[in-house]
């Protein structure tokens, strides 16, 4: 009876032994408490969390699949919150309705989630976060795992996450992420990566080879596959579809050790692939279907197995039982024309290698005898008189030309030039290739002999098609029918003024090439003008799309108008003679992958039948007395954009175009309530008051009815700018958000 009492005890007084452990290793601190309520606060009050009160123990709490909170040790290690607000590519139509409130700030989010120093896990999706990824982010320092997708986080990835050296998991996936990827090699335990759902690109970022899962799907990729992949022994699952990636598949990817998932549908790879390749044994799924590939399937992958699944349709493979779901050899070809990367032969490369061996040593012994001749020269130079330099080679055809009848001219427009163009300007084509004149056989291979497949449209001045030169490089090839009277030897000045539209923010002029030919008893000609080409769509196009449209806050929208206006400074101010009138439209306004404003169908200074027949066109850019009308339509057309970019709502009629700036006009007189409700609501919280005044008088200023009052240019340009410092400002001071001179309402 005594040994039975005392067990008992023994037993009672274990358990509350055991029970007090218990309580005091999963008490949470007060703090963290404290920043747990917060994050329920900030996060507006979603479903998941309303149960939170000042009962909840956090840690005891259920975990479900919406919600898991972990403790250890007095803190949380564990956080995971799913919400019901539909992503953005989930629900692209309706964005707005499944953002938190204009009043979020994701700065404000991370500084208190950060305060959780001993987060291991993070997890927060759904929840309709947005903003870009704060750079705090790095202060998580013993951070695993880090899921924050199907959000509507914007902006680039920022470099600050390579300090989470710990992170084993990182998904991002479903947001509006754009840019390069950082490098992540430096993150060596990372093991899953889902980048997908974004618009993240163009280049395929740098990885470590430990990666388990792989998941690019969905983005703006625009280059090959690196060959670095095959390296990857670890990768089970590897899903890189819907992108543009080119070239040809990597053999070694198909016998990757622990590969069991491969995906590259929907892409524009391109070639054959080798029939001896041999495949991983684990292998189950790959889906290769919707690219340009060419040839036979190697017979690892020819057809569906018991353990493995293979979909290879709408290539231009030949053989095999889904023939039928094939495209002809030739669309393949031709699809390849404008993607095709340059290809190398081990035996090119081999020869290469000789070759340059070979030209070293050369080199070498030619160097020497290289300055000698230099210093030769410039004495030689020196001795001459302008007098005796009678003749230069012409920039169409190499055929010598007399010099002495332009030399005036030359010397004056190099002295307009350097008085005229500042160095920002001069310098704003830094990565651009060398201007260059093609040969006809270049635009013919370029565009597969103009093949209607690569024709674009109708541009103001011409045709336009789409074509890839040799090295690779995907350009835009403009073809401009002279007027007869202006033949190639009449044109230098036009030619050389050709070769300087290279800017920042142009669709720059890469090279052209001139063509001459016999029309019954006169000579005609076309000039092929080769652009470059941006691939990212246009300001309106992001505009008419609700996700595209919440990419563009207002410092975003602010960013690229005035980078329209710096196209505009450089056409008006940055060449000589200038060039106005230039078809500046909203849809004419493209942006790359950054989001940088290029300025397209810009008035290029050849005499063009085409341009003729048209108005505006029709303005002589080289005639001084007719160019400020010109000037100030171009003007009168950026005020339009801007007008745009500030509503949100596009402009498809003047009578539309007039009730908006109309509208804008009240809301300046009166309150400033009245003008924010004007204001885009993708841009609210965004911007500050006097920024968006700033910007609304000077697109007012610009639509003015008399050409004589509306202002120059530059004075666009600087109140722009002076707008766009108002802005930085208040970003840094962090702004008020309820006071008069917020963005917020």
């Amino acid at each position: 009876m005594r040994i039975s009492s005392f067990t008992c005890s023994f037993a009672a007084l274990f358990t509350l032994i055991v029970m007090q452990v218990s309580i005091s290793r999963g008490q949470l601190a007060p703090s963290e408490t404290r920043i747990l309520f917060q994050v329920q606060q900030l996060l507006e009050y979603p479903q998941v969390l309303q149960g939170w009160n000042n009962w909840t123990n956090f840690c005891y709490l259920p975990p479900s699949p919406s919600l898991k909170v972990v403790c250890s040790n007095s803190h949380v290690t564990e956080l995971t919150v799913v919400g019901n607000k539909s992503s953005s590519s989930a629900s692209p139509s309706s964005p707005k309705q499944n953002t938190l409130s204009d009043n979020f700030s994701i700065d404000a989010f991370f500084t208190t989630l950060t305060n959780l120093s001993n987060l291991k896990v993070l997890s927060l999706v759904s929840l309709g976060l947005w903003g870009p990824l704060p750079t705090k982010i790095n202060r998580f320092w013993s951070l695993q795992a880090l899921n924050i997708s199907y959000n509507f986080i914007h902006g680039q990835i920022p470099q600050d996450i390579l300090s989470l050296k710990n992170l084993t998991s990182l998904v991002l996936a479903h947001n509006l992420l754009n840019g390069t990827v950082p490098d992540l090699r430096s993150l060596v335990l990372l093991q899953e990566l889902n980048l997908g759902g974004n618009h993240l690109g163009p280049t395929f970022p740098s990885l470590g080879n430990n990666l388990v899962t792989i998941i690019l799907k969905n983005n703006s990729l625009r280059s090959v596959i690196p060959s670095a992949i095959k390296k990857f022994n670890q990768l089970q699952q590897l899903d890189i579809s819907s992108n543009k990636l080119i070239g040809p598949i990597p053999p070694a990817l198909f016998s990757l050790p622990s590969l069991q998932y491969l995906d590259l549908a929907q892409n524009q790879l391109s070639g054959a692939l080798p029939t001896n390749i041999s495949c991983s044994v684990k292998l189950q799924f790959v889906d290769i279907s919707h690219n340009i590939l060419i040839g036979k399937l190697p017979s690892c992958i020819a057809s569906n197995t018991s353990t493995r699944t293979v979909i290879s349709s709408w290539n231009c493979l030949s053989g095999g039982k889904n023939a039928s779901y094939q495209h002809p050899y030739s669309f393949c070809n031709k699809e390849a024309l404008a993607v095709k990367p340059p290809a190398k032969s081990k035996e090119d490369k081999s020869s290469t290698i000789k070759l340059g061996i070979v030209l070293g040593i050369v080199g070498g012994v030619l160097g020497i005898a290289g300055v000698l001749g230099l210093l030769i020269f410039v004495i030689i130079r020196r001795s001459k008189t302008v007098a005796a330099d009678d003749h230069v080679y012409s920039i169409f055809d190499g055929s010598v030309t007399s010099k002495r009848s332009v030399a005036s001219k030359k010397s004056v427009r190099r002295a307009v030039d350097s008085r005229r163009v500042p160095q920002t300007m001069r310098s704003a084509a830094i990565g651009l290739p060398p201007y260059r004149v093609f040969t006809l056989e270049e635009m013919e291979d370029a565009t597969n002999n103009f093949d209607p497949l690569n024709f674009i449209g109708e541009g103001s001045q011409g045709q336009l098609y789409k074509g890839c030169l040799i090295d690779g490089s995907v350009v835009l090839v403009k073809c401009v029918k002279l007027k007869q009277k202006n033949l190639p030897q009449s044109m230098i000045q036009q030619i050389e003024v050709l070769s300087k539209l290279r800017h920042l923010h142009l669709v720059s002029i890469l090279g052209h090439t001139i063509v001459t030919y016999q029309d019954h008893s006169s000579t005609a000609g076309t000039v092929f003008v080769v652009l470059e080409h941006v691939s990212n769509g246009s300001l309106r196009d992001y505009l008419a799309d609700e996700r595209k449209r919440e990419m563009l806050r207002w410092p975003q929208r602010m960013a690229i108008i005035i980078g329209v206006a710096r196209g505009i400074q450089f056409l008006h101010t940055g060449v000589a003679p200038g060039i106005f009138g230039n078809n500046v439209k909203i849809e004419n306004v493209l942006l790359d992958d950054t989001l940088t404003a290029k300025l397209s169908d810009y008035k290029i200074p050849l005499p063009s039948k085409v341009g003729s027949e048209s108005p505006l066109n029709g303005q002589d850019a080289f005639n001084i007395n007719s160019s400020e009308n010109a000037e100030k339509e171009d003007v009168y057309q950026l005020g339009v954009i801007l007008l745009q970019v500030i509503t949100g709502k596009l402009v498809t009629s003047n009578r539309a175009l007039d009730e908006l700036r109309i509208q804008l006009e009240k809301g300046l007189a009166e309150a400033p309530s009245k003008l924010q409700a004007l204001v885009d609501p993708s841009t609210r919280g965004t911007f500050a008051y006097e920024s968006l005044k700033t910007a609304a008088e000077m697109a007012i200023n610009c639509l003015n009815k008399e050409s004589r009052t509306r202002p120059s240019i530059e004075d666009v340009l600087w109140n722009l700018q002076y707008s766009i410092q108002i802005q930085e400002g208040w970003t840094s001071t962090s702004g008020n958000l309820g006071g008069p001179h917020s963005s917020s309402y």
